[in-house]
């Protein structure tokens, strides 16, 4: 199984709105106030072609079956990034792909300087939650900045 973790390109963007997209979808997860109706969502190149922020795809046998990223968390006063739309594809999961995905992100964002990760998941991404907590974040109680998905209750933390 030949798997490459890469930062994302231009021609990707078609491929990793489909699978984010897909892996809502199969989730049931609500379309509005989701990463579903994120607008950066068509253009996740450009969108984290910016300072101190990047986004990577997981590539199997040539195609694009995961993806995540860091950047500044929006609406935040602070040095905190967060850890976006991380998602996977039904033949990506239970390989191990997700931890490594989650140490090079967070590798990444201690590299930018950030000293804090936050990410929001859904309360049913059990799995998810799992493999955040095995990677040191915890629960808190409440959002932290203001990033639009406010259909997604349940936060976490991590010391960089």
């Amino acid at each position: 199984m030949d798997v490459i973790i890469r930062e994302i390109t231009p021609k990707d963007n078609a491929q990793v709105a489909q699978v984010v997209r897909k892996v809502l979808e199969e989730l049931g997860v609500p379309k509005v106030g989701t990463a579903y109706a994120d607008k950066a969502l068509d253009d996740m190149y450009g969108t984290y072609n910016i300072p101190k922020a990047v986004y990577y795809v997981v590539e199997l046998e040539g195609k694009i079956v995961g993806c995540a990223g860091v950047a500044q968390l929006e609406n935040y006063e602070g040095n905190v990034c967060e850890l976006q739309k991380m998602y996977f594809l039904g033949e990506a999961r239970g390989k191990g792909i997700g931890n490594r995905m989650i140490k090079i992100c967070l590798d990444k964002a201690k590299e930018f300087g950030f000293e804090q990760c936050y990410l929001e998941t859904m309360p049913y991404m059990k799995a998810a939650q799992k493999l955040y907590q095995n990677n040191g974040f915890e629960y808190i109680d409440a959002p932290m900045g203001n990033t639009g998905h406010y259909s997604c209750p349940v936060w976490m933390l991590k010391q960089l």
